[in-house]
């Protein structure tokens, strides 16, 4: 009789044991279904954000200048660093064979137009003797006009040649196309240079008087600038002086690989301070897309899938991919298949699925 009180509180025992973990059980799987979201309103406006951007100083303008004809260098009036101003002689170049081809050419002209000159006397004799009934066959008179007009175009012809090869031998004189600084000489005296060799230059010319500032700006940043929009810019060899400039051009195009657009600002040295290919620091103002949608920072989900938002709408969820913009603070613009006022999840994460039933 004594044995069934142990018995019995052995059986309340193991009936204990192996009733709680699975009550436990219950608790931990309800807490994870009950999930509890935070929700942030889709709001429209624009993020004004500051970007600096690497650039570089190029020269307006610059060209390789190579002979056009096959000759000897002469003379170079110029070296590295000289300024020059357009049209200045900045070496000339020796080919005998060109000089002997224009004198050909001349004389070659010069007898054309003699016997064209004999020819029209004789025509004018002619026509002025062809007044007087039978003194002169219509035939003949003919025959000479058809002579006439044939040495008139070989003259025409010959004269054309030798204007050509004048235009030859004007290439022995080399001349600065624009006014700017000898950046490069490759050759001296003496030196055989061709026509057809485009390997290097004999010089280097850039206008350095005014100069482009390139820089790249991301698509996101270039869509909302402007011709005409104000930039400051750091200069690498001037650390600590600020300089402003206005926006000149703009490309128009992004790079397909690096997502960029190209953008110059015009740049007066008239003191020739700066040099191209000088680095800089452009510090740009993006006044931000007013059109765009705001979103908390952390309401975008970045995966190897992409970005991603998480709406919330009507107890589901869904998964909304977009584009970031401008960021500024806690928020950052996006762009997607959203709407103003609608609600997403922040934060998010890669853990919550889309097609979840938000309990909270």
């Amino acid at each position: 009789m004594k044995t069934y009180p142990i018995l019995f509180l052995a059986l309340c025992v193991a009936f204990a044991a192996c009733s709680g973990p699975q009550q436990q059980g219950h608790t931990a799987a309800k807490t994870t279904k009950e999930q509890p979201f935070t929700l942030a309103t889709v709001r429209r406006g624009g993020i004004a954000t500051r970007l600096s951007l690497p650039a570089q100083l190029a020269a307006y303008q610059e060209v390789n200048i190579f002979p056009k004809v096959n000759g000897y260098v002469q003379k170079v009036y110029v070296d590295i660093g000289s300024r020059v101003t357009a049209g200045t002689l900045l070496m000339t170049l020796e080919a005998p064979e060109l000089q002997q081809l224009s004198a050909q050419a001349r004389e070659q002209y010069a007898k054309a137009a003699a016997e064209l000159a004999i020819d029209k006397e004789h025509y004018q004799r002619l026509l002025e003797a062809s007044g007087t009934p039978g003194a002169i066959s219509p035939l003949d008179l003919s025959t000479l006009k058809a002579k006439m007009d044939a040495d008139n175009a070989v003259c025409n012809a010959e004269k054309s040649r030798w204007q050509m090869q004048q235009t030859m031998q004007g290439y022995l004189e080399v001349r600065a196309p624009f006014s700017g600084v000898i950046t490069a000489r490759n050759v001296h005296p003496g030196v055989l240079v061709s026509a057809a060799d485009k390997g290097l230059p004999m010089l280097e010319l850039k206008q350095s008087d005014m100069l482009r500032l390139r820089v790249e700006v991301p698509e996101t940043q270039a869509a909302t600038l402007t011709a005409r929009d104000s930039v400051s810019f750091l200069l690498s060899a001037f650390p600590g002086k600020k300089m402003t400039g206005i926006i000149s051009r703009r490309s128009d195009n992004v790079d397909a690989r690096y997502r960029n657009e190209r953008i110059e600002i015009d740049v007066p040295n008239k003191d020739d301070r700066m040099s191209p290919g000088m680095y800089a620091d452009v510090i740009l103002d993006a006044p931000g897309d007013t059109e765009a949608l705001i979103v908390p920072r952390n309401a975008v989900v970045t995966s190897t899938e992409g970005r991603y938002v998480l709406r919330w709408q009507q107890g589901r969820i869904s998964k909304v991919n977009v584009a970031t913009g401008n960021a500024g603070g806690d928020s950052v613009q996006i762009y997607g298949a959203l709407q103003e006022g609608d609600q997403v999840i922040a934060p998010a994460n890669e853990d919550i699925a889309a097609g979840e039933q938000d309990t909270h």
